[in-house]
């Protein structure tokens, strides 16, 4: 009888064991599927959300970017599958978006494979080298710093028959797709790229009928952009431009003054800032000045390639200050209309 019983009792132990073992198992089992594959990320629907990983981060870096860029509901889950999954060894350099209900095993497989998310780079309305590095800088992992010693390095500049005057003419305004993690040095081999595709063989050889260089052309559409926002009085501002540098007369753009004083916010060019010593000011040189004044866009370039013919060679805004220019042929005419813009200027007080 003894032994019955506890051959019996022996039974329901092991029976309580191994269903306590089921049990257990179920729940470490349903524990592990939670932390897998339950939503851990949120997103706001109207916005993105990006993890950053720069280059030669450690797995504590991800965590504090983690923590910082992207709203995570419970972080050490994102550990614990982080370990499952060895993550640890397979950390990739990167800007990663992040969806609505992500979970970690989504997370982690997709920063493991390093597959990041590419960048629309967009630049646009800039005027000098400074805005441009703190522009791209702030889109890219190369910051504004490495990007900037680049357009003043001669030496890497020669090679892409550049130099630091022409350097912005590299960067044609566009929207291109790149990686976030891009350096500098690969950065400007892109837009190499893009540059040499920009410049097909007829715009050369519209640039060659003028005749300009690529940079001479780029350097004119500067100017002239800065002088007007009026698509269609650009051609006509080209034409001018080209008529006196044909003739050797001084080009005595006001843009080209701005920028030789240094100071865009000018609204009325006064005899004091003519005498600026500069070679970028078309008062006191003859011809095109060293290197453009802003970065030209393609509508731009364009107006420069495709200018008008005319006989124009003195022009002034118009006294309606909307962005129109009157132009003259003689030296009289251009008095009457410079007239009629000093007294707008005046009657406004506008100095």
């Amino acid at each position: 009888m003894t032994s019955k019983k506890q051959t019996k009792k022996g039974s329901s132990a092991l029976f309580k064991a191994i269903k306590w073992i089921f049990i257990s198992g179920i729940i470490f089992v349903a524990y592990v599927a939670y932390i897998l594959f339950a939503p851990n990320f949120t997103v706001n629907s109207d916005e993105k959300s990006y993890l950053h990983i720069p280059d030669k981060s450690s797995y504590e870096n991800v965590l504090t970017n983690l923590k910082n860029e992207v709203s995570i509901f419970n972080l050490s889950s994102f550990k614990q599958v982080s370990l499952i999954l060895q993550y640890k060894k397979h950390i990739h350099p990167g800007r990663y978006e992040i969806k609505q209900g992500m979970n970690n095993f989504e997370l982690i497989r997709l920063l493991r494979s390093g597959r990041q998310t590419p960048v629309k780079l967009t630049f646009n309305n800039i005027r000098t080298k400074e805005q441009l590095a703190g522009r791209l800088g702030k889109q890219l992992m190369a910051d504004s710093t490495s990007i900037i010693n680049l357009l003043n390095d001669s030496n890497y500049l020669s090679r892409l028959n550049l130099n630091p005057n022409t350097s912005i003419c590299l960067f044609i305004p566009n929207t291109y797709e790149v990686f976030w993690n891009i350096d500098a040095y690969k950065l400007f081999e892109r837009m190499d790229k893009e540059y040499n595709k920009f410049w097909t063989d007829e715009r050369k050889a519209q640039a060659a009928t003028i005749p300009l260089t690529e940079t001479e052309v780029s350097t004119l559409a500067s100017i002239i952009e800065e002088e007007t926002n009026n698509k269609k009085d650009r051609p006509m501002v080209a034409g001018l431009y080209i008529n006196r540098l044909k003739m050797g007369m001084p080009m005595q753009a006001d843009p080209t003054v701005k920028f030789a004083v240094g100071d865009f916010s000018i609204k009325r060019i006064l005899s004091g800032h003519l005498k600026t010593e500069s070679p970028y000011n078309t008062y006191k040189i003859i011809g095109l000045p060293p290197g453009p004044i802003r970065v030209a866009t393609p509508d731009g370039i364009d107006a420069v390639l495709h200018y008008s013919h005319h006989n124009y060679i003195y022009m002034c805004a118009s006294e309606t200050l909307n962005g129109e220019h009157k132009f003259a042929i003689t030296w009289k005419e251009h008095l009457i209309n410079a007239k009629k813009y000093r007294t707008t200027l005046n009657e406004m007080n506008i100095h």
